[in-house]
């Protein structure tokens, strides 16, 4: 069996998407017929950019490959491309060939991911929805300084069965990349949001701090310090991620669990993470870290620490489906990020010939072969765009 053919399809969602901007998808044809899917995220340049960087790492390294020697495939990607070196560009697409192939293998031996990792321990992956207004009147950034509003929409979220809530509370961010100690405004705001939502959904839902490496270390161990009577599950990305000595100084400074690791790639950058015991969560997210084979060695390094993965969720279905192949297969997986049940809210429903089996706040994972869904291609085919395209919007 030989990759034969390789397409992409880059999707515009719309301009202020739930989950990302654009859907980037891959699909790999074998020469006997067999589909794989799979996705790229992290992508910094326009869809028309990136469809000649797909092809020429096709051209050069996945056409006329077996599926079956993933290994070596990207063994040779990783030093001859990328010169033994990770960058998110590069990984990201090397991550969207590689979940693509899985779903081949999966198909070819008529088995789920999961069971080629190691077999399902999980028969329910809990989730958490990210806090939108219900409308999406507004963006979210706006809705999360509204401490009552936050509260109530958390409340609906618990009463449909999530037993898990995240947004940051610290919004909105800065125009320009630079780390800043939050406003005692800013910081006020912020405990009376988590404060009402704590009363609002009571003690058995977690809400979770969902920052995104906007504060210094001084910074993030005050809002730290002032959320911890909440007891949120986690206090993510309090800091950048390139600087792990500092974050090591954050989570000796508070009881809130720190959960890291969405914006690293391979199994390398997450070494010093690890040793350091800078983190107690580790954020995973399938199609920028490498692929699945990639994410389920950081899991297993993971496990050898006592520690735990949640996987980290950006953009479309394939890559939420390359996921929850994951947290099935992981024992040390603690929980899903979703965006409610990624149905019209999430774009799913537009193309996918069968929606996730969700139950109250879990999903129930597919036994189908491969990465278990069914991309419907002539739907999917609307939406695709050459370059920076308004018109043509998903949802």
């Amino acid at each position: 069996m030989k990759i034969k053919d390789v397409f992409f399809y880059p999707v515009k969602i719309r301009s202020n998407a739930k989950g990302g901007v654009y859907w980037f998808l891959l699909k790999l044809v074998t020469d006997s017929g067999v589909e794989g899917w799979g996705e790229i995220i992290w992508n910094a340049y326009n869809p028309a950019t990136l469809e000649k960087m797909v092809m020429d790492m096709a051209e050069n390294y996945i056409i006329g490959a077996d599926p079956f020697d993933m290994e070596k495939v990207f063994g040779k990607i990783f030093a001859i491309h990328s010169k033994l070196h990770t960058d998110l560009s590069s990984m990201g697409l090397i991550s969207g060939f590689e979940i693509a192939l899985w779903d081949i293998i999966g198909k070819e031996t008529g088995q789920p991911v999961y069971n080629l990792m190691g077999g399902r321990v999980n028969d329910r992956i809990r989730t958490y929805t990210y806090l939108y207004e219900k409308e999406d009147r507004i963006f979210c950034e706006d809705f999360w300084q509204l401490p009552d509003a936050c509260a109530k929409r958390a409340k609906e979220y618990a009463d449909m069965g999530f037993t898990a809530v995240k947004l940051d509370p610290m919004a909105p961010y800065l125009d320009t990349y630079a780390v800043h100690m939050p406003s005692r405004e800013a910081m006020l705001r912020a405990k009376r949001t988590i404060a009402n939502i704590r009363e609002a959904v009571g003690e058995n839902v977690d809400i979770i701090i969902g920052t995104h490496g906007q504060f210094t270390a001084a910074g993030a161990i005050r809002v730290a310090k002032m959320l911890e009577e909440y007891d949120p599950l986690w206090f993510e990305e309090p800091t950048p991620p390139e600087n792990q000595e500092i974050l090591k100084k954050v989570s000796r400074a508070t009881t809130i669990p720190i959960a890291t690791g969405e914006r690293l790639a391979t199994r390398y950058e997450y070494v010093k993470l690890m040793t350091d015991k800078s983190c107690d969560i580790y954020q995973i997210d399938v199609a920028g870290v490498g692929g699945l084979r990639e994410a389920r060695y950081i899991a297993a390094m993971a496990d050898a620490f006592h520690s735990q993965i949640t996987t980290h969720f950006w953009a479309g279905p394939v890559n939420f489906a390359a996921q929850l192949q994951l947290d099935a297969c992981c024992p040390n997986f603690l929980i899903q990020e979703a965006i409610e049940t990624m149905g019209s809210f999430g774009g799913f429903d537009k193309v996918m010939k069968k929606p996730f089996v969700w139950e109250e706040g879990y999903i129930i994972p597919s036994g189908e072969p491969g990465l278990g869904i069914e991309i419907d291609q002539a739907k999917l085919e609307k939406y695709v765009v050459k370059d920076y395209d308004e018109r043509n919007i998903l949802i």
